[in-house]
């Protein structure tokens, strides 16, 4: 009997890595998928938290995508190996500070040691020649091999037609001719297959999860680095970031004002770890304080947040300031017209 081929896939969620997968599996290969955890990809986080998303599935893709293949996922969490990744890209960053071909390459180096330690044959991705300005072009896949020190154990089944030969299709493992030859940033063909394939429901094929890809995340980060002086974060930072109004009134703090009753109860799991402060004569936002205030700071920061309460138009909103150390404090403020807060300010 002819031994049973294993390949690993990378699953990142998203209709290009179940297409990908699908169509080795249908070969008759062994398939198993691995999620990469980075901390930037955190499916189902903000639409489970804000209105405007609450129709969208409140799930992990990577998760469904296993199950519809009927496959093992293997999920790992490289949230501190990923850092310098993100902190030094070899190759830049891309619109924003997304780096994308240096990302593809620790991954798939990531899945090249984990094929070795688990007796496993190849890695399969869902990437298509032309499809992503920086990560997958023509002349950036072969960097991927090259940097990864996979070489020709990596398959990329929907664009492998316009690719050199790899190791899996060379011995036979998989038949060449029923992979594909997409190209381009088209995702008709992809679709018309998940149809082929009876896939119906599944992440928007234009959509990414990376935070990283997202113009005002970007901002931010790049804003709290500056406040840092240095490029450092860590998890929590990451999902602050994604959450509330950051507004910056001063280099040396920040507030975090939740924008709807979701954000404030997420926002209320920092209580403990950050200043805040909430209005109590009106309803309002629950509003985290990141960074050391003077009293100047502390008056400013409650107009600010009075602004966002229902008593905007008061003359004077009561707040409960809670300080770092836990201790409550009360005072009464004039809420800061509109025109008083600097778009500046806002991130």
């Amino acid at each position: 009997m002819t031994e049973q081929r294993k390949a690993l896939a990378l699953i990142s969620g998203g209709l290009d890595s179940l297409l990908a997968a699908k169509a080795v599996q249908e070969q008759g290969i062994h398939v198993e998928g691995v999620n990469f955890f980075t901390g930037f990809c955190v499916e189902g986080h903000t639409h489970a938290i804000r209105k405007k998303d609450k129709a969208r599935p409140k799930r992990n893709n990577a998760l469904w995508v296993a199950e519809q293949l009927g496959i093992k996922l293997h999920i790992i969490d490289i949230v501190e190996e990923y850092k310098d990744v993100v902190f030094n890209p070899k190759y830049g960053y891309g619109a924003n500070l997304n780096p994308c071909l240096d990302c593809k390459i620790f991954m798939v180096k990531k899945a090249a040691e984990w094929i070795h330690a688990h007796g496993f044959d190849f890695v399969i991705t869902g990437e298509v020649v032309g499809q992503r300005p920086k990560s997958q072009r023509k002349d950036t896949m072969p960097v991927v091999q090259r940097d990864s020190g996979i070489g020709d154990h990596l398959l990329r089944p929907l664009c492998a037609k316009n690719l050199p030969p790899t190791l899996p299709e060379r011995e036979g493992w998989v038949d060449r001719e029923q992979l594909f030859d997409f190209s381009g940033r088209s995702r008709k063909p992809q679709m018309a297959l998940a149809a082929r394939y009876g896939f119906e429901d599944y992440a928007q094929p234009a959509g990414g999860c990376c935070f990283l890809t997202d113009e005002q995340y970007s901002v931010k980060l790049s804003d709290l680095w500056q406040a840092r002086g240095e490029r450092r974060y860590e998890l929590d930072d990451i999902m602050l970031l994604k959450v509330g109004r950051h507004i910056r009134p001063a280099p040396h703090y920040k507030l975090i004002v939740a924008r709807e009753e979701g954000e404030g109860k997420f926002l209320q799991g920092y209580r403990k770890q950050y200043p805040h402060l909430r209005t109590v004569s009106h309803g309002g936002p629950l509003t985290l304080i990141d960074g050391d205030i003077s009293e100047d700071d502390l008056q400013l920061a409650a107009r600010i947040v009075a602004r966002y309460s229902q008593g905007k138009q008061a003359e004077q909103v009561q707040l409960e300031y809670v300080d770092a150390e836990g201790n409550p404090h009360q005072l009464a403020v004039a809420p800061l017209p509109a025109h008083e807060l600097p778009q500046a300010w806002i991130l």
